[in-house]
């Protein structure tokens, strides 16, 4: 199932999680093997997921994806989407933590350095976590005053703004990570993970500044697939860390994580009056209606209601 996966492209991130719901429905139906079960035994893992475990929909719709790889592309057993019939995860209403103007500042103002640039960067221009610590040098437009976030949700790309205040700080990161990096040739390495098949097809390209992470890693580590030395980007947990951090210095009584950074930069940017569609594309949305739930949270009540009190 991995040889399968790298064969046609997946995320390492993406490889792990396939693996692993395919492992749990293997073990859940007494480590039977895959091509020996089929639609029953797949309905009856789903459901089970639904009805026991109460995943969110988005959960079970990814142990679906996963199982059904497993059977179409590594056991060549067709198996059609349509054809299942399991209890579907029930979808609940959910309503984003988000920010105030001041919070969100107040926050910034208790961080410093490179996690002080990303939070920033993730508030400005409405960044995923994984998104932003992932840009390379290459991403960042400086004359046109944007940035272009590659292979974001769904493997799509996407243009957004780059805020004007970020400008002097970016270029003073870049310069110290080309620093880090000529560092890196000097010393044999200084090549970086290269997305899809782009390693194959421009063998030099990995060492090359453009492809340089931005916000890359302390150390050097050892890539899983190719065995190879390279220079990855920073954790996740580092930035979660940091993040929790300037929240209790700031005093802030929300449970604030990475991605309510995004949340309020959506928010903040439909109580300013611009237009939701222009909010869809900077943030990715395929559906308008996922932005729409940023309309619940304007600072203006539920449903944008005036409470009589206020008048």
């Amino acid at each position: 199932m991995r040889q399968e996966l790298r064969t046609r492209g997946y995320a390492l991130r993406t490889e792990r999680t396939y693996v692993e719901w395919a492992r749990r429905y293997i073990i859940f139906h007494h480590k039977r093997h895959p091509k020996d079960m089929g639609t029953r035994e797949i309905n009856a893992y789903l459901s089970h997921l639904a009805n026991r475990e109460n995943v969110a929909p988005s959960t079970q719709n990814q142990a679906l994806s996963a199982i059904l790889f497993l059977y179409n592309h590594v056991l060549h057993i067709d198996i059609a989407h349509e054809n299942l019939a399991y209890s579907r995860s029930r979808k609940t209403g959910y309503v984003p933590t988000v920010l105030s103007r001041e919070e969100a500042q107040t926050l910034i103002a208790k961080m410093d350095g490179i996690y002080r640039l990303m939070a920033q960067i993730m508030y400005g221009s409405g960044l995923r976590t994984m998104e932003t610590l992932r840009l390379r040098v290459k991403d960042i437009d400086f004359p046109n005053r944007q940035i272009i976030v590659r292979n974001g949700k769904g493997g799509k790309d996407r243009l957004t703004l780059l805020p004007n205040l970020l400008i002097a700080p970016l270029h003073l990161q870049l310069d110290h990570v080309k620093t880090i990096h000529q560092k890196d040739l000097q010393d044999g390495f200084g090549s970086v993970h290269l997305p899809n098949a782009l390693a194959k097809k421009y063998p030099n390209a990995s060492r090359e500044w453009i492809w340089q992470y931005i916000f890359p890693a302390a150390r050097l580590s050892k890539d899983p697939r190719t065995g190879i030395r390279q220079r990855h980007h920073l954790h996740e947990s580092n930035l979660q860390k940091a993040i929790k951090n300037a929240a209790r210095l700031a005093k802030i009584d929300k449970r604030v994580t990475p991605h309510v950074l995004r949340h309020s930069f959506a928010t903040h940017l439909l109580e300013a009056g611009y237009d939701i569609r222009t909010v869809q594309e900077l943030l990715g949305h395929k559906d308008v209606k996922t932005t729409m739930i940023y309309t619940h949270v304007l600072n203006r009540g539920p449903k944008a209601v005036r409470s009589p009190l206020d008048d």
